[in-house]
């Protein structure tokens, strides 16, 4: 199906409902301006070192003395001017320390860098340098590390391996592009460790993933309760004519068109959103999940908005999910749209869909929208997003915070289907097949027995999925390297 057959039937539905006149689709300008109200994180700090080796050794049999193939200043200025630019385009990262071993004394070097949230390491041609030198800097083991080997820098990549289990990103390759994918990842766990997240009645989810002292431990965020009467209290206390100008600006205007829901729904939401906002940034809160966003008014979109901005909002207290979408927005800064998943086997695809899409894409742009009531209920807000056909997307999760499912695929047809939540679109998989019959790939288990209260918070992890634009597979198995968790991809045998 084509992007213009797809977009004419996404505003052919519009016209069949007698929506009201559609204003033009417009991308809205960026909206770092808002975001900028949030507590700003403090900027990673990154220690870089320079691994070579200089000077001559002996011959052992013949007593003459062979001089080495050896790193040049320019190598290491070339490098440090690449690591300032790349300063520059993340925004959030500081590098710091530089010297280079040999000269510089190992033992120094560790006591300096042990105060930097991770570790970069980069091998200079000729010999490389002494790979043990890493364990004198107990490498991997107080910090998350890249090594950025290339080819020509000694023989100390056959040593790697051992370094593969200890938080250490292990690079070998010619292509700086890899150097500066690795060194997004490496921002992640410090990110996360200075990372609040409110859950709104509690959170629902994996075992794990519920409880606020292994949070801690294993991703180092602070998970919060908070009481929905709490919100809606300070819903409450929003001024009326900010609600207005918020719906108004942010989600009427943009819109291509409006069905069930009236202004003043609209405007109920928008009040939402301000309160939802207004608590975050007290609490200095990144993202925020509810088990209470079904009620009057629905979160659907205040979780959207959050996610254009480049936060986390995620409906039905799924904190599983809502740990997966920080994770994608720190290392992919990509937002994430949470999902009731259905497979349908004829077209070797998964059919994704849920009433809390965002909006804006990871350039910026926005994609076109309906405002819809929200499908289970007929009531509410919530949107029919026109998700873009051909892009490449990974649907992804991560469960009991030690296994990332991953399945990669392309969006291949938008639907509007009454029996589905409003956004809808298809997406490919390799194999639907093992995909249905692998579902959770063994890594979730239902909790409890029939009458169990527990089980709908088991069934949480099990049904929902996020999805995001973009192939994100290897960036994810290196970020599991990085961080302690395994990648799955559900939709392939072991």
């Amino acid at each position: 199906m084509s992007d213009s057959a797809t977009r004419r039937d996404f505003l052919g539905t519009v016209a069949a409902a007698g929506a009201l006149p559609m204003a033009a689709a417009a991308a809205q300008p960026g909206t770092t301006t808002e975001a900028a109200e949030w507590p700003k994180p403090r900027p990673v700090t990154i220690y870089r070192l320079y691994l070579g080796r200089s000077g001559s050794t002996v011959n052992r049999r013949t007593g003459s003395h062979v001089q080495y193939l050896t790193w040049s200043p320019e190598e290491v200025t070339r490098m440090d001017n690449h690591l300032r630019d790349l300063e520059k385009t993340l925004g959030d990262v500081t590098f710091v320390g530089g010297e280079t071993i040999p000269p510089a004394d190992v033992a120094q070097v560790a006591a300096r860098a042990a105060s930097a949230d991770a570790l970069l390491l980069i091998w200079l041609s000729g010999h490389g340098g002494d790979y043990a030198t890493l364990e004198k800097l107990n490498f991997g083991l107080n910090q998350p590390a890249v090594s950025f080997f290339q080819p020509f820098s000694g023989h100390g990549w056959m040593w790697h391996q051992q370094w593969k289990n200890r938080h250490v990103l292990l690079l070998s390759t010619s292509d700086w592009k890899d150097l500066d994918e690795a060194i997004a990842l490496l921002r992640v766990p410090a990110l996360m460790k200075q990372t609040r997240v409110l859950a709104i009645e509690g959170p629902r989810g994996t075992k794990a993933a519920c409880s606020a002292e292994e949070v801690k431990k294993k991703l180092g965020v602070d998970l919060v309760t908070v009481k929905n009467p709490d919100v809606l209290a300070i819903a409450k206390s929003i001024d009326p004519k900010a609600a207005e100008a918020e719906a108004e600006q942010y989600w009427i205007k943009p819109a291509i068109g409006i069905l069930e829901p009236k202004r003043p729904e609209i405007v109920e939401s928008a009040r939402y959103y301000l309160a939802v906002k207004q608590l975050m940034i007290r609490e200095n809160a990144r993202a925020v999940s509810s088990a209470a966003c079904m009620g009057d008014p629905r979160g659907c979109l205040t979780f959207s908005k959050l996610n254009d901005l480049g936060f986390v909002g995620a409906c039905e207290g799924d904190i599983d999910s809502t740990f997966t979408m920080l994770l994608f927005s720190y290392a992919f800064r990509t937002p994430g749209f949470i999902t009731d998943p259905v497979i349908d086997e004829a077209k070797n695809a998964v059919v994704q869909f849920h009433c809390t899409s965002f909006t804006r894409r990871p350039d910026g742009s926005r994609m076109p929208f309906l405002i819809r009531s929200q499908t289970d209920s007929g009531g509410g807000v919530a949107l029919q997003v026109q998700w873009q056909v051909g892009e490449p997307v990974t649907m992804a999760k991560l469960v009991n915070l030690d296994t990332m499912l991953a399945v990669p695929g392309k969006v291949i047809e938008t639907g509007s289907s009454p029996l589905a939540c409003r956004t809808q679109f298809t997406q490919s998989v390799r194999n639907a097949s093992h995909l249905f019959l692998n579902w959770g790939a063994g890594a979730i288990v239902r909790p409890g027995s029939p009458g169990d209260l527990s089980q709908y918070a088991g069934a949480m992890p099990m049904l929902h999925r996020s999805v995001y634009y973009g192939d994100h597979v290897r960036g994810l198995q290196r970020l599991g390297g990085l961080m302690g968790f395994r990648v799955i991809e559900e939709d392939l045998p072991a």
